[in-house]
């Protein structure tokens, strides 16, 4: 009886050691809620203001980036160039920093402009954040861009 009972005191010992060895820290995700633009959200080409982008971040720890890219959606998500006689498609493609720190973020900015001259249609926004640990969390928004005038432009 001696014999399995010091068997067990070690075989538990061995994984609580073998457990506190293998912490590898934060690896929880951010959490992301994209409020504006919506999903099939359309969107002003040319316009005088900016795109209402509006969302709420936070982490178990902190939060250090969040980055935001617009690319067309032109070809079916395969990602091919279009042809050179096409108009131009719109790319944006930036990262903030000002969330750095914080453990929750309400961000509300109009800074993403789409100029005129740019090919109207179908196109993929995507959010990323990533926390001081590097964990990464991202949503994605099929939306539209074209040429009348958008409905909202409240703050």
């Amino acid at each position: 009886m001696k014999v399995k009972t010091i068997f067990f005191a070690l075989a538990a010992l061995t994984c609580s050691l073998l457990n506190a060895c293998n912490d590898e820290g934060d690896t929880e995700k951010p959490v992301i809620d994209l409020i504006k633009p919506e999903k099939g959200a359309y969107l002003a080409i040319g316009g005088e203001h900016g795109v209402h982008f509006e969302m709420k971040l936070s982490d178990n720890d902190a939060l250090n980036s969040y980055r935001v890219q617009i690319h067309d959606a032109f070809d079916g998500h395969d990602h091919q160039k279009t042809r050179s006689d096409d108009p131009e498609p719109f790319f944006y493609d930036s990262v903030f920093t000002d969330i750095h720190g914080q453990r929750n973020a309400n961000v509300h900015h109009h800074a993403i402009m789409i100029p005129e001259g740019v090919t109207e249609g179908n196109y993929h926004m995507e959010v990323y954040c990533t926390d001081i640990s590097g964990n990464q969390a991202y949503v994605f928004r099929n939306i539209l861009l074209g040429h009348e005038e958008e409905d909202d432009h409240d703050d």
